[in-house]
Parts: C-alpha cells; sequence; structure tokens
C-alpha cells in the first residue's frame, strides 16, 4: 500500500494558481526511497454539510518503502499508510471529524493544542474500539496556529506514533490571512514534521529501548529527503513529531532566520536567531530569506552538540553530533505567489498575563517532575482525579523538575504563558502562548494559564511529560475544570 498521495514540488508549482490554492490539493504518486523528495501533505480544508465542516480521517495500517533496499517497511497512517493529512480550519467554524479506527486494535486521536470540551479531547478516556467511528464536534475557538492530532490511548501512545500516526492541524482566521507573510501551501509555506526512526534487519521499525529514538531522520514521512525551493523568503512551520529527541535548528551556513510563531499562535513580532531548540510536542514556523541563493543548496541542521547532554533522555550518537535534517536547493523565484521580500515588524498583539491577576499567585499549583516517571511522587492511575481546578479562573502553575533529565511539560486544553525560568523572564520567542514547555533539570518554570469555556466534573483534561515513553510509563495526571457550585473533594476515583 502506498502512503498518503505525494507530488514533485515542481509540477505541483505548475498546477497552482491563486484560485486554487486554498482549496484541498491532490498530488501524485513519488517514487520511495531514502533521499528523495520531500513529500508534502495533502490539505484538507473541510466540506460544509448544514453550516458545519466536516473532515474525515481513517486510521489504517499499511507498508511504506521507507529504505532505498529491501522490503517496504509496516506503518500506520490517517488517510494513507503514514503520517496524515494537515487539517484546515478557521476560527469560528463548528467542526465534525469523523475518525475511523481500522487499525485492529483499540486508539484515540487527541487534538494537541486545541481548546475543546474534554469530552472531544480525544483523551485516553476517549477510546475508539477497531472499526468504530469517532465523530467529536466543537467550535473552533483557537488563535491562528499551527497545532497537531496523534493518539493517544494510555500505555500505548508512544508506540502508536512511531508507527507513523500523526499530523498538522493549522487553524486560521481573516486577520492571519491578510498579513503579508509567506502563506501558498506547499510553495512558500512548509510544514515539516521531524522525526527518527532506527530499522530492523528485516526494514520494520525498530520499537524497543527505554525511548523510542532512532538515528535515521524522517521528515513527513521521507527518510534523508530534499526540498527544491525558491529564492524568496519561505515559512516552514516546523514540528518535533520524534517520541524522544530534542533538536537545535539552525543552517549550514549559520545565517539567521525569523521565528513567527510558537505552538498557540503568532509571537508579537518576528524573533531574529540562528539556533531554535525545539523539544517533542513543540511547534514553531521560521521564515527564512533565500532571495540571495538561487542556485545553491544549504541544509536544514540539528546542533545537537552544543546541547548539555544532561537534559537528554537516552543520549546517543545523534545526540552528540551535528546531523542534516533536510537539503534545500534553491531555484528561481515564484511568479505566483507574489514572493514576500519583508516581514511585518508586528504580527499580533498578545495581552501579558499579570501574575497577581490568578487567584493562586501567592501559592501556585506544584508540579514536581521525578525520576521513575512521576510526577507529584504518584504515576497516572486512569481513575484518579489529580487535580481540580475551577472555571473562569486564572491560576499560576510551578513545575519543578528534580529528575536526571529534561522533560517537555504540556497541558491538554489550553494555552498558557510562561512567567519565568529560574525567576528569570523568558526569552522573546518564549513570550507568546504554548501549550507544551521544556523543563530542564532542577529548573522551575513558572506558568500562567486562564481556565475558560467548558468545564466537566467527570471527564478529566490530561498533564504530563511529552517524552512519549515517560507519558506512556506514568509520568501523566489528569485534572478537572469544575463551576465553582460544583462540590469535589480530591483525591477523585472516577468508575472502576
Amino acid at each position: 500500500m502506498s502512503r498518503f498521495q505525494l507530488f514533485s514540488r515542481r509540477d505541483f508549482i505548475k498546477l497552482m494558481s491563486a484560485a486554487t490554492a486554498t482549496m484541498a490539493i491532490s498530488r501524485w504518486q513519488k517514487v520511495q526511497g531514502a533521499g528523495g523528495e520531500l513529500p508534502i501533505p495533502t490539505l484538507l480544508t473541510g466540506t460544509e454539510t448544514n453550516g458545519v465542516m466536516v473532515y474525515d480521517l481513517t486510521m489504517q495500517t499499511g507498508t511504506t518503502q521507507l529504505l532505498n533496499t529491501g522490503s517496504a517497511t509496516p506503518t500506520y497512517g490517517y488517510n494513507g499508510s503514514i503520517l496524515g493529512p494537515v487539517l484546515q480550519m478557521r476560527v469560528g467554524d463548528n467542526i465534525q471529524v469523523n475518525v475511523t479506527n481500522n487499525l485492529g486494535m483499540q486508539t484515540t486521536t487527541h487534538w494537541h493544542g486545541l481548546h475543546l470540551p474534554a469530552e472531544m479531547d480525544g483523551s485516553p478516556h476517549q477510546i475508539i474500539e477497531n472499526g468504530a467511528t469517532w465523530s467529536p464536534t466543537f467550535t473552533m475557538l483557537n488563535r491562528p496556529s499551527t497545532c497537531w492530532y496523534h493518539p493517544h490511548l494510555h500505555g500505548e501512545t508512544g508506540e502508536q506514533v512511531f508507527m507513523g500516526l500523526a499530523g498538522l492541524l493549522y487553524v486560521t482566521d481573516d486577520a492571519s490571512e491578510a498579513l503579508a507573510i509567506p502563506k501558498t501551501y506547499g510553495v512558500d509555506d512548509i510544514p515539516l514534521t521531524v522525526q527518527d526512526r532506527d530499522f530492523n534487519p528485516n526494514n520494520t521499525f525498530d520499537l524497543g529501548g527505554a525511548f523510542r529514538k532512532g538515528l535515521r531522520i524522517m521528515v513527513n514521512g521521507e527518510i534523508s529527503p530534499n526540498l527544491t525551493t525558491h529564492a524568496q523568503m519561505i515559512r516552514f512551520r516546523l514540528h518535533n513529531g520524534s517520541n524522544a529527541r530534542l533538536y537545535n535548528f539552525g543552517f549550514s551556513d549559520n545565517r539567521s532566520f525569523s521565528q513567527i510563531a510558537s505552538e498557540g499562535g503568532f509571537l508579537e513580532a518576528p524573533v531574529s536567531m540562528n539556533r531554535l531548540f525545539l523539544t517533542p510536542g513543540e511547534r514553531a514556523e521560521i521564515v527564512v530569506d533565500f532571495s540571495a541563493d538561487e542556485n545553491e543548496s544549504l541544509a536544514l541542521m540539528s546542533y545537537s552538540s552544543e546541547l548539555s547532554p544532561a537534559i537528554i533522555g537516552g543520549f546517543d550518537a545523534l545526540d552528540a553530533s551535528d546531523f542534516t535534517v533536510l537539503t534545500i536547493d534553491v531555484d528561481a523565484a515564484t511568479i505566483i505567489p507574489t514572493p514576500v521580500t519583508s516581514l511585518p515588524t508586528s504580527l499580533t498583539a498578545i495581552v501579558r498575563i499579570a501574575e497577581n491577576e490568578a487567584i493562586n499567585a501567592a501559592n501556585p499549583r506544584q508540579y514536581e517532575l521525578q525520576n521513575g516517571a512521576r510526577i507529584n511522587n504518584v504515576k497516572m492511575d486512569i481513575n484518579r482525579i489529580d487535580q481540580v481546578v475551577e472555571l473562569d479562573t486564572i491560576e499560576v502553575w510551578e513545575i519543578s523538575n528534580v529528575s536526571a533529565v529534561g522533560h517537555p511539560f504540556h497541558i491538554h486544553d489550553d494555552t498558557f504563558q510562561i512567567l519565568s525560568r529560574n525567576g528569570v523572564a523568558p526569552a522573546a520567542n518564549e513570550m507568546g502562548w504554548k501549550d507544551t514547555v521544556f523543563v530542564s533539570p532542577m529548573e522551575t518554570v513558572k506558568i500562567i494559564r486562564p481556565f475558560v469555556d467548558f468545564s466537566d466534573p467527570v471527564i478529566p483534561y490530561m498533564f504530563h511529560c511529552h517524552l512519549l515513553e515517560h507519558e506512556d510509563a506514568g509520568m501523566m495526571g489528569q485534572f478537572t475544570v469544575i463551576n465553582a457550585s460544583t462540590k469535589i473533594y480530591l483525591p477523585t476515583i472516577l468508575n472502576e
């Protein structure tokens, strides 16, 4: 079976026009193999039915020819054999996603980064049985941003993601579409889901190890791909889709680039940098100026040797080295779309939440990340509620890492702002909205977050380490959001 449909960017550009740029994009099948052309996922914009935008996803097994020699690799995917389409949704739209499970096993699909009711979150509590279809409905309330979706079955998340189940989800609106930034999908606005894999001698994925990490880099479901792009400003939507690997992105000529967005949406202004540290679950949008690079080649790299080994779980040869993620060849600038030649000095307005606005500013809610895949001395129990938060409040959470490695800490349902790292204000590119924050060993990160719109005294949201093997081992907890009039006491025991 083939993976999701793939197309050559040169052929794609010939087929593109201004009239079709916003429509769902089909692609022709390319020859598989290591070092092939970068696949661009299908873009699904939904089908309107009675005022609801409907999307259809099928979780399925298949095979994908990832290596140049030998047999195809057994893989999982959404609407294809590996990974899934990019779902594009608009702020304010009513959404329905029909997720059909044809994997032959239980699963879930979690909307990572979306603000929606707990019963629609796709957590371990919304199991999709084999052969069944789950159809969550919600109104899109997020800011324009790059989110993603993936399985979240308790104890099985790491393996199901490693087998190939993941996809990006774009949120857009009129204001974001009016920004003078690269925004033509597949031409000057490129999704990059970066993962790593190891293979057994028979070309199956190596699923062993305390951390599922690999020495082969895979981008958009292709091992060691090449991208032919254009001599103009190009937007990359970087997504660390790895189970456990940390990346320190930069370019082979050490050029500067601009970060324009973090997980929860645009930054207030572009932030110039030549390194971008991204941990599992995190996303960042960057813009790179290739205007002076026609007929040149360079590489998107991870300068992992610059990272402290002390923060890395499952340290391996790639963690000690600088390696190529994506080879880039620069062609002539496009005619359509008109190349972007400069970025706006202002992207959006972000109202920073003052710490004293929190109801618990004097006594932040504490989360201690510990050795043994524990948070606050306990492992995940799906029948236990660990925290209860009141609706329409703002809280400060203090996340302290006393363990031996770093942890990307993810909170379901909504985004937050970072107040400080060990008492110091965050860097400029962390001043926006986020849903995942990396906490280094012996570091304390203080965040602030509003809890609005949705409450449910029974169905919880999750908080957890996004090193997926840690999550599966129990480094996860549950919180409910309740109306103030609801009386509930800790620990709450769900139905056993």
